[in-house]
């Protein structure tokens, strides 16, 4: 069934349906959540709740947007409310030690010397704005175009690409330590 009718057979309360529409982006939505927030349980209730807010405004769905680009516009919306409440929380508590490890989401096997710039890199966009953050985790991780970035923010496609070079910038700041020059 195609993502239409899917929707259609979900409004109607077919149950069957939401959960094909739920394996058919689940791996999507954690990927999203997971690069945004890291691994950790925060990352496991957004992704649900993700699920859980579009089944709840299911009717309100108007499908001016592709289903996997609303999904992750709400995906993006939820990880921006938590790392506000992370922020908020630190604020109190002065604490890092409820951070969570920052994981991009690979299916590859890595050497130790990969893992540990894939370690070292994560470790540099976990230390961007989330603003900053959410446009190279939805433009450069998850591959989505400008535009498509622009349209799950709800930002324009100016503000999208003023971020990304700004986010470029400072990981390129962040990483110079790391970074060799060639001879």
């Amino acid at each position: 069934m195609t993502d239409h009718e899917l929707i259609k057979s979900a409004k109607n309360g077919n149950t069957h349906a939401f959960e094909q529409i739920v394996k058919n982006y689940e791996s999507q939505i954690a990927a999203t959540v997971i690069g945004m927030l890291g691994q950790c349980q925060a990352a496991e209730d957004v992704g649900q709740e993700v699920f859980i807010r579009f089944y709840n405004y299911l009717d309100n769905f108007r499908e001016e947007a592709g289903l996997g680009t609303y999904l992750t516009r709400i995906a993006i919306n939820l990880c921006l409310n938590e790392l506000k409440r992370r922020k908020r929380r630190q604020f109190f508590f002065k604490s890092t030690d409820d951070e969570p490890d920052f994981e991009i989401a690979s299916d590859q096997t890595e050497s130790m010397e990969g893992n540990e710039n894939k370690e070292i890199v994560q470790s540099a966009i976990k230390k961007l704005d989330p603003n900053f953050r959410s446009v190279i985790v939805l433009r450069l991780i998850k591959g989505y175009s400008t535009e498509e970035t622009a349209q799950i923010l709800k930002v324009p496609l100016g503000t999208v690409l003023s971020r990304l070079s700004r986010a470029q910038k400072k990981l390129k700041e962040i990483l110079a330590p790391y970074i060799l020059e060639e001879v």
